[in-house]
């Protein structure tokens, strides 16, 4: 292993200690966690960018986390770096990802906190909703990788260092993220027509390709190729040219894809179920338990935290089914059934 990577024997630790597995190393029981985890199974009906009933050819929260892990694995193993806890952080970052996508997580910060993240949720989710509130207990590196992934739309690569994971594996996972979106975003934009193949800019075409394998390899050849050792330090960075192209690659598909009327406004819909749904478990503390026992978080009953803490986490473990069959439940109106004999006793 290269002398930047993180050699799990040299490991921060667990928050609460514990004998290591004799077969495995601190990160692969990381990664296993994760895999088994009930938030990790729930990725797999959870929106990406387009919201699930419109086909399943398109990527949902799980098949982005695994396309995720599979870049950062491949950097990580061409710069010879730990691909484990790669792969473990990769795996972990959206665990807390609300449904209906970004969508789902406007919702949370206007009705539960301005400050609500979902990496933070994510973060939330190995450390105390998994497990009946025991969390998965995972390693410093890996809960920092997970808590560190997001950029918004900041900078790929930011100037300031402490925005990033201590970890080279975790800064890896980081740009891994935005090398997966900025792909598979595109992919199913343009198989749902929000966008045409001719729309795309041209410079982002010709630098970095026109199919979704030609766009991977370029982009992550082009980190490989270009990040060096630089006093002591692995400085991950890309080509002037490619990252241009990534970074106009990037506006176009928030101005043309994410914004676009196609998409914006089934999220304007999917807001509202949230919001009315977060409001009607705030008022009846009995059915969130209820709901909660339901998503293996039954632990709400043993930890003392406030009502719309424990709303929150309620509605971002949803899926998008499981948001829509709710709120269909508590605000659709049941039809009255009568046997064929009353009609005839109705006025009229």
């Amino acid at each position: 292993m290269s002398p930047f990577g993180c050699l799990s024997s040299e490991s921060r630790g667990r928050r609460r200690s514990e004998m290591p597995c004799p077969i495995r190393t601190a990160f692969q029981v990381d990664r296993d966690r994760i895999v088994y985890s009930n938030a990790f199974r729930r990725l797999k009906h959870k929106t990406q960018v387009f919201l699930a009933p419109l086909g399943d050819q398109y990527r949902t929260r799980l098949t982005h986390t695994l396309e995720v892990a599979q870049i950062a694995r491949n950097i990580s193993r061409a710069l010879r770096l730990n691909e484990d806890l790669a792969e473990a952080i990769a795996l972990g970052h959206d665990l807390g990802h609300t449904p209906f996508g970004h969508g789902g997580e406007t919702a949370l910060r206007e009705v539960f906190s301005k400050h609500f993240t979902h990496k933070a949720q994510s973060l939330r989710v190995v450390d105390t909703l998994e497990r009946n509130g025991e969390g998965l207990n995972l390693t410093i590196e890996v809960r920092d990788g997970i808590l560190k992934h997001s950029k918004g739309y900041g900078k790929i690569i930011p100037d300031d260092s402490r925005e990033m994971a201590f970890t080279v594996e975790g800064r890896i996972v980081r740009i891994a993220d935005i090398m997966a979106y900025l792909n598979h975003d595109l992919d199913d934009a343009i198989r749902s027509g929000v966008i045409r193949e001719e729309q795309v800019p041209e410079d982002c075409r010709k630098i970095i390709g026109h199919t979704h394998p030609e766009r991977a390899t370029t982009m992550i050849r082009d980190l490989v190729y270009n990040s060096e050792a630089d006093g002591g330090e692995l400085l991950l960075q890309m080509s002037d040219e490619v990252f241009a192209a990534m970074s106009t690659l990037r506006k176009f598909l928030y101005e043309k894809v994410y914004r676009a009327p196609k998409v914006h406004n089934e999220f304007i819909k999917a807001k509202k179920i949230l919001i009315e749904l977060y409001g009607y478990f705030l008022d009846h503390g009995d059915r969130l338990e209820v709901e909660l026992d339901k998503l293996g978080m039954g632990h709400c009953n043993h930890i003392d935290q406030p009502r719309d803490r424990w709303v929150c986490d309620f509605i971002a473990s949803l899926t998008d089914s499981h948001a829509m069959d709710l709120y269909e439940q508590l605000f659709f109106p049941s039809p009255l059934m009568f046997e064929r004999r009353d009609y005839a006793a109705i006025p009229g």
